[in-house]
């Protein structure tokens, strides 16, 4: 499974680990996803998604139809 974000596109970086010697091994900053289930009023159904966790909390501000509306997929 891919760690992106299925609304903001958030995904994995790569970096460094840096020890006190500046020894310098690669390491992986990951997102912080859920999946989590919505009920779109709308359309009368629920959808699944995997969202950051900055994305839920858009969602409890604004509301899931607003957030996907401005989202950059497309749901049919």
């Amino acid at each position: 499974m891919s760690k992106v974000c299925e609304i903001s596109g958030k995904k994995v970086l790569v970096g460094n680990n840096v020890s006190k010697a500046m020894n310098k091994t690669k390491r992986r900053f990951e997102p912080n996803l859920i999946k989590k289930k919505f009920f779109i009023p709308e359309e009368g159904k629920w959808i699944t998604l995997k969202l950051s966790t900055s994305v839920l909390k858009t969602i409890n501000k604004k509301g899931i139809s607003a957030v996907l509306k401005e989202s950059k997929i497309n749901r049919v």
